[in-house]
């Protein structure tokens, strides 16, 4: 695969020859803040990365001083003057962002620093890996614009546990890097010049595995977190009896045997 980029109003996408995107947020004039148009294209470029089956990661990272600062104000300005219903279509239409992120095929790798408020938490939490700078603030900020991070609630109380939630929710306080690792909402704390070269060495890692076992690794953790233990038992086992006897198993399997790199390592 050739490296490659496209063109956005709000992102920068690139992919580089081994399958590796780059999706970047690009509004650096008011710190990478959400507005209607990113919330499409992020759903639409993580959409594309999951349908390719070239594809082997994605790095997600903000341009300029701050990773994402929340919803933009011009939009929340104008947000004040809709009804009902269009309220509606619009959460709705960050929820399928998020979903579009949370269940991209590949892994997602994301990249934090400065500030990460508001929704840039329910960026944070549907990412695989998160590694953030050791400067970095986040805050679950809504409730003191009088709403509630209500369309990332369901991925963050997933990742940080509901009793994190009930204190960062309700009081809207921020808290640093160290913080959001005991949490969990981040994996790996760093100096903000190491995020790069971290990233790299955590997409190296993937790119050591197989790319059919990576996807279907991903797949399965999403299938058996809403299933009972006796139900994600018996999926567990037909999930290994049909991957075993796939080429890239017998592949990895026999490399292993043999003592060799597996075929997909370059």
């Amino acid at each position: 695969m050739s490296d490659r980029a496209s063109s956005y109003e709000t992102i920068r996408y690139a992919v580089d020859g081994r399958g590796v995107a780059t999706v970047a947020l690009y509004r650096p004039e008011v710190r990478n803040a959400f507005n209607e148009r990113m919330i499409a294209e992020l759903s639409e470029v993580f959409s594309q990365v999951s349908g390719d089956p070239g594809m082997r990661a994605a790095v997600l990272r903000g341009e300029g001083r701050s990773f994402c600062a929340g919803a933009d104000t011009k939009w929340l300005r104008q947000s004040v003057t809709f009804g009902e219903e269009r309220n509606l279509s619009d959460a709705r239409a960050m929820a399928a962002m998020y979903e579009a992120i949370d269940r991209c095929a590949v892994p997602v790798i994301g990249l934090v620093h400065s500030g990460a408020f508001g929704g840039a938490c329910g960026l944070a939490a549907v990412c695989d890996v998160v590694v953030a700078a050791s400067d970095a603030v986040f805050g679950l900020t809504e409730v003191r614009l009088g709403i509630i991070p209500a369309v990332i609630s369901a991925p963050v109380v997933r990742k940080i546990g509901l009793a994190a939630a009930r204190r960062y929710f309700l009081t809207g306080e921020r808290f640093d890097a160290d913080t959001a690792l005991r949490l969990g909402l981040v994996n790996e704390v760093v100096a903000e010049s190491q995020l790069g070269s971290v990233a790299e060495r955590i997409v190296g890692e993937i790119l050591r595995s197989g790319p059919r076992a990576v996807r279907a690794c991903k797949a399965h953790l999403h299938l058996i977190s809403q299933l009972s233990y006796g139900e994600a038992l018996e999926q567990s086992a037909a999930v290994i009896a049909g991957l075993r006897v796939t080429p890239e198993a017998q592949e990895g399997l026999t490399a292993f045997l043999e003592k060799r790199r597996p075929s997909w390592i370059d």
